[in-house]
C-alpha cells in the first residue's frame, strides 16, 4: 500500500460541485483531506448527490450538508478534521438542521466516538458506502443518526461519472482500482478502504477518452498500488472469463497511452516489489507517458523494511532503482520516508541517509513515524524512538532532499521542456506554470500561450525545486466539435 498525501495547501480546501444554476435544492459544503484518492472520492461523492438535487457553497453558514471526506494516514490529519469537526459544532448550535457527515478513511475506525461520545456528527460513511448517501441523509432528516462502513470486494464506482470538482479543466485524476492487499505494518489502508480490486479497463479507457474529447490534456491514474492492477485473473492467476482478455497495469498504460499522443498519462503511485520492467518499457515507449515514477522506498535498512513488511529489502530496492534509470536515463524518482520507525537505531537512519545520497531523488514526502490503531506496528512493535530524536532525523533527512533537489533541477537548464500550460502562476499573473514531463514545475511568462497548450520553454535559471523559463513554441490545444 502507498497513500501519497497531496500537497499541503489543497488539505482541507473547499470543494465546488458545478451545478447548473436553475438546480434548486439544499447546499452542499464539501471538504477533503489527505491524499490524491481522497480527492478522486469527492468527485464521485460531488457526482451522487448532484443527482440527488444538491447544489454547492463555500460558506459554511448557509450550509444545510457539511461533508469532511477524511484521511487516517498520520494522527496530524486527524487532528485538523476534528479541529473542522469543532467549527461546524458551533453552527450547528444556531442550525441545528444542518447535517454533518464525515466520509472516508476515518469513517469505520472513529464511527462510535465521532457519533455517540463526542457528538460531532450525524452521519459516518466509509469509502465503499457512497452509493448509499442520499438515503442515509434521509435517514439523519429523520432523526437518526446514519452509518454504513461496510467494506466491499466488488465496488469501484466504475460507470459514475467523477464531477471534477475546483477543475482546471485540463489534468484530472482517474481512480483504475480501490482497496489495498499489502499490510504495511504502519498503515492503515487496508482496514479502511477494504481488500484490493481492480476496475473494468473499458471503463478507465473511456473516461480518459472522454476527457481527452472536452479538452483535457492529462489524466493520472490512481491506485493505492497500481502495480499490482489486473483484470479477468484472480490473485492465483487464473481467468476469470476465458473469453475476455486479462490486463496488467502495463497493459492499461498502453491502452490509456493509445487515447491521444495529446493526452499526457501519469500515475501513482507504484510499489517497489511489483513494479515490472514491462511498465518501464511502455513507459519508454510512448512519449505522452510522462518521464516520472513515485517509488516509495520508507527505509534504506533492510531490517526497518522487514518490520515495515515492506517485501523488499534495500538491495531489491536499488535494482529497481537501476532498472528505472536503465530503461528510463531521463526519469525522474520520487519517494516517501519514515524516520524514526519502531526500533529504528541511528546506523539504520543513516542507511536511509546513504540511499538517499545514492538514488539522488527529485522529490520526497518526508515523514515522522506516527503509530496507527490497528495496525500491525501498535500491536507487534513498542513506540520507541523518542519524538526528539524523531524530529532531529527528520530534519537531516529533509536537509539532504533539499540538497538532492538542488542537484537534480539544476540538470534541467539550458535545455528545452514541453510543458502543458495549467493556469496562472500563483506568483505572478503575468506567468504561466506548468510542468515538464519529469513533474518539475516550470513558471514562465505567457505570451501567446492559453491554458490546455502545450509549450516548449527554453529553462534558463531555477530555484531549488522550480525551473524559470521562456516559451519557444506554442501548440495550440484543439477541441473536436461536440454533436
Amino acid at each position: 500500500m502507498e497513500e501519497k498525501t497531496i500537497d499541503e495547501n489543497r488539505q482541507g480546501e473547499y470543494l465546488m460541485i458545478d451545478t447548473p444554476t436553475q438546480v434548486v435544492g439544499r447546499k452542499l459544503l464539501l471538504e477533503s483531506y489527505g491524499c490524491q484518492m481522497n480527492f478522486s472520492d469527492s468527485e464521485i461523492v460531488a457526482s451522487i448527490l448532484s443527482e440527488a438535487g444538491f447544489s454547492t457553497t463555500r460558506d459554511p453558514e448557509e450550509a444545510d450538508l457539511i461533508l469532511l471526506n477524511t484521511c487516517a494516514i498520520r494522527d496530524n490529519a486527524e487532528q485538523r478534521v476534528r479541529g473542522r469537526l469543532d467549527y461546524f459544532r458551533s453552527i450547528k448550535k444556531r442550525k441545528p438542521e444542518m447535517v454533518v457527515g464525515v466520509l472516508g478513511c476515518m469513517a469505520e475506525r472513529l464511527r462510535e466516538k465521532l457519533l455517540e461520545e463526542e457528538k460531532l456528527v450525524d452521519l459516518v460513511v466509509g469509502p465503499d458506502a457512497y452509493r448509499d448517501l442520499p438515503n442515509l441523509i434521509d435517514q439523519v432528516d429523520t432523526g437518526q443518526k446514519a452509518v454504513n462502513v461496510l467494506l466491499s470486494r466488488e465496488e469501484t464506482y466504475a460507470e459514475i461519472t467523477p464531477v471534477r470538482l475546483n477543475s482546471n479543466g485540463i489534468t484530472a485524476f482517474i481512480s483504475i482500482m480501490r482497496g489495498c492487499d499489502n499490510m504495511c505494518s504502519f498503515c492503515v489502508v487496508p482496514f479502511t478502504r477494504g481488500r484490493e480490486r481492480s476496475r473494468d479497463p473499458k471503463s478507465i479507457v473511456k473516461e480518459a477518452q472522454d476527457l481527452f474529447n472536452i479538452g483535457y490534456r492529462e489524466v493520472t491514474l490512481l491506485g493505492q498500488n497500481v502495480d499490482s492492477y489486473k483484470w479477468n485473473i484472480t490473485n492465483k492467476g487464473e481467468i476469470v472469463n476465458p473469453d475476455e482478455p486479462t490486463v496488467n497495469f502495463a497493459q492499461l498504460m498502453e491502452m490509456v497511452a493509445l487515447v491521444s499522443p495529446d493526452l499526457r498519462v501519469r500515475f501513482s503511485t507504484s510499489h517497489p516489489k511489483d513494479m515490472t520492467d514491462d511498465v518501464l518499457h511502455v513507459m519508454a515507449k510512448y512519449e505522452n507517458i510522462c518521464n516520472y515514477i513515485h517509488l516509495p522506498v520508507q527505509s534504506g535498512n533492510s531490517e526497518v523494511l522487514k518490520r515495515m513488511n515492506r517485501g523488499y529489502s534495500r538491495e531489491w530496492y536499488l535494482q529497481r532503482i537501476d532498472a528505472i534509470k536503465r530503461i528510463l536515463p531521463d526519469a525522474a524518482i520520487s519517494t516517501d520516508i519514515i524516520s524514526g520507525f519502531c526500533g529504528e537505531t541511528e546506523e539504520q537512519h543513516q542507511d536511509t541517509i546513504s540511499l538517499m545520497k545514492e538514488v539522488q531523488y527529485d522529490l520526497a514526502y518526508m515523514f515522522k513515524y506516527s503509530e496507527r490503531p490497528k495496525t500491525l506496528a501498535e500491536r507487534k512493535y513498542e513506540d520507541d524512538v523518542p519524538e526528539e530524536i524523531k524530529g532531529r532525523r527528520l530534519k537531516e533527512i529533509i536537509d539532504v532532499q533539499m540538497e538532492c533537489s538542488a542537484i537534480r533541477t539544476k540538470t534541467y537548464v539550458g535545455q528545452v521542456h514541453r510543458v502543458l500550460v495549467e493556469g496562472t502562476s500563483k506568483k505572478s499573473d503575468q506567468h504561466y506554470q506548468g510542468r515538464i514531463s519529469q513533474n518539475v514545475v516550470a513558471i514562465f511568462p505567457k505570451g501567446d500561450a492559453k491554458p490546455g497548450d502545450y509549450v516548449d520553454v527554453l529553462v534558463n535559471d531555477c530555484t531549488a525545486v522550480t525551473l524559470l523559463g521562456e516559451i519557444t513554441a506554442v501548440y495550440p490545444r484543439v477541441i473536436a466539435a461536440q454533436n
